[in-house]
Order: structure tokens, then sequence, then C-alpha cells
């Protein structure tokens, strides 16, 4: 089945969420300001993905820029990173069978099917 981690608050999530509902396709909503990814959810979605934790973060947030710009965090620490703080995530991230795609842009999600 199809999983969208998805922030309600964010455009281009919500976008991710109307092509995920047009398709016509069943999909899971996670909601991961509420339910929070673990560190190994973190780390199997980052290995489907095919980056670096790093490339999953988004590095403009205010909390980034606060607590840890300009640190050396090994991968480790980047995911303790996002579990702690989850708004940290790039969204949306949409995972189907053993793919996924960031969706910036959100049509991105259509290489997925």
């Amino acid at each position: 089945m199809i999983k969208i981690y998805h922030n309600p608050r964010c455009s281009k999530s919500r976008q991710g969420l109307a092509i995920l509902t047009e398709s016509g396709k069943e999909f899971e909503i996670v909601k991961y300001l509420e339910d929070i990814p673990t560190k190994k959810e973190l780390k199997d979605i980052v290995k489907i993905l095919g980056i670096s934790p790093i490339q999953l973060i988004r590095t403009n947030e205010t909390i980034w820029k606060e607590k840890y710009k300009g640190k050396n965090l090994t991968d480790d620490e980047l995911l303790l990173a996002m579990v702690e703080n989850p708004k940290l995530l790039e969204r949306p991230i949409v995972i189907y069978k053993n793919k996924g795609v960031i969706g910036r842009p959100p049509e991105k999600i259509m290489e997925l099917f």
C-alpha cells in the first residue's frame, strides 16, 4: 500500500495528497507531526529513497539553524534530530512498495506508479 508522510499545514504536502486521492489508489496517511516516525522508520525511509539523512532535512527551518547548523553530525545524530524535531522532515514523503520520493515538486509522486 502507498504511504504518505503528510503535514496538513504544508501546501506541497496537500498537493501531494490531492495527487494520491485523484489517482484512485488506496493509501495510508501518516501525519508525522503527531505520529512521529521512529529512528528505524526514518532509516528505512532514507534507504528506500536512496539518499543520506541530511537530504531528508529541511535545513531552512529555524530549529535546524538554531540547534544543528554548522555541527558535524553523524547519520545517527541526524536521524535522532528528526525524531526529536519532526518538523525538520522534508514533505511530503511517499513510499510505494520498495520505492519512494520526496514530493517536491508534488508531481514527482506520479513517478511511483
